[in-house]
């Protein structure tokens, strides 16, 4: 099969590699017919996620048709179309009969490097370095799906291919942030970020009750992507004083519910993006939290910060006295597909969620290596790149 491949930092290409095929007798095999860059994914090539190694097949969202199951899998057979969580996990272990799926403990075959770094190991995710399980990326032609049946999705006939992609991971993570950030009736509600998982941020606050959101960027495709298809207010922070403006929405006290949707990449206008920049280049932290420190100082007292972003292991300067002093629920989490995805699936079908819009360029997998350059530059205002195998 053909497959995109991470061969160093800034590096790609798309090579041939053996097809995969069943291992354990719950997996299936899907042949891709949709994959979707990720904002995560330039962590990996800016070299800043440890345990990548040359040949890695990069990809985590995903859409395709079964052509191969084991013998334990009942929910799928060979024709199936289906959309596959990006994060793997058993079902069965404690944190997953929580509904903590991106937790489990049997997703990840390599739990050791996530102990070592974080103290304890995530679940596995595909195409996602050997700390989150060294699975093989969804920007191929064929993807082994461990665990089948509780992380793959029947698509409804109604769900086009190009909106059911986007259930795989941006459409859970940004509703897993607007229901773990606890928005509710009458909230006012702060996103940082107009990327896809910005966006779907957006939209689940708003059909959880919010009664404002507003997104938070500086590139005005993405802006203007969030007031034609989303519904929501936007600030660009290139062109205005964030903190006076969410002040001035919520009667002087800060948002009830700030999502932060960036990551450890995040660009300011500021002195201290500078600060970060320069910090993280030099590998003195890992992680830049720009947006993170934002979202902390323009909450209300009592609020709630969720953070959606993808950390690798340090920041520095992160305002803990302001969490403890203004008494904020803060919390992050990978994103548990497995407990949002059919909801979602049945929400598309009823046209609540729309994500056809974020496909803003469509390429041949062969062309993978100049679909991610054009995402990473934010050329031609590509908002996502997807791939077709």
């Amino acid at each position: 099969m053909r497959a995109l491949c991470w061969e160093g930092v800034d590096e790609l290409s798309v090579e041939t590699l053996p097809d995969p095929h069943v291992v354990d007798d719950g997996d299936v095999v899907v042949r891709v017919r949709r994959s979707t860059t990720c904002g995560s994914d330039l962590h990996l090539l800016g070299g800043y996620v440890p345990a990548m190694t040359q040949g890695d097949v990069l990809g985590h969202e995903f859409l395709g048709e079964v052509v191969e199951t084991g013998s334990a899998v009942r929910n799928h057979q060979v024709g199936d179309r289906v959309v596959v969580s990006s994060f793997i996990a058993c079902g069965s272990c404690w944190y997953c009969s929580k509904g903590l799926y991106s937790a489990c403990d049997n997703g990840n075959p390599n739990p050791v490097l996530g102990e070592r770094l974080w103290g304890q190991a995530p679940g596995g995710c595909f195409g996602y370095s050997h700390i989150m399980g060294g699975y093989q990326g969804a920007h191929a032609e064929y993807v082994r799906v461990p665990f089948a049946d509780v992380g793959a999705f029947g698509v409804p006939e109604a769900v086009s291919d190009e909106r059911a992609l986007f259930a795989s991971d941006a459409a859970p993570t940004g509703w897993m942030g607007a229901d773990l950030g606890q928005v509710g009736p009458g909230d006012v509600v702060a996103v940082w970020g107009a990327g896809a998982v910005g966006q779907m941020a957006a939209r689940a606050a708003m059909l959880l009750g919010a009664e404002q959101v507003v997104v938070i960027d500086r590139l005005p495709e993405r802006l203007q992507q969030v007031r034609d298809h989303v519904g929501a207010d936007t600030i660009d922070y290139s062109a205005s004083e964030v903190g006076e403006e969410l002040l001035e929405r919520t009667a002087g006290r800060g948002v009830d519910v700030a999502i932060e949707a960036v990551g450890m990449e995040a660009h300011s206008d500021g002195p201290q993006h500078l600060y970060d920049q320069v910090k993280q280049q030099l590998r003195l932290q890992t992680d830049r939290p720009t947006a993170v420190r934002e979202a902390v100082f323009n909450t209300r007292k009592g609020g709630s910060v969720f953070v959606l972003g993808v950390f690798a292991a340090l920041a520095d300067s992160f305002p803990l006295g302001a969490v403890v002093n203004k008494g904020l629920t803060l919390r992050g989490a990978q994103m548990h597909g497995q407990r949002y995805i059919p909801m979602l699936l049945e929400r598309m079908a009823r046209d609540e969620i729309r994500t056809e819009h974020l496909a803003t360029h469509v390429v041949d997998l062969e062309d993978g290596p100049t679909a991610y350059e054009m995402f990473k530059e934010k050329q031609d205002g590509c908002v996502r790149a997807v791939l077709l195998p």
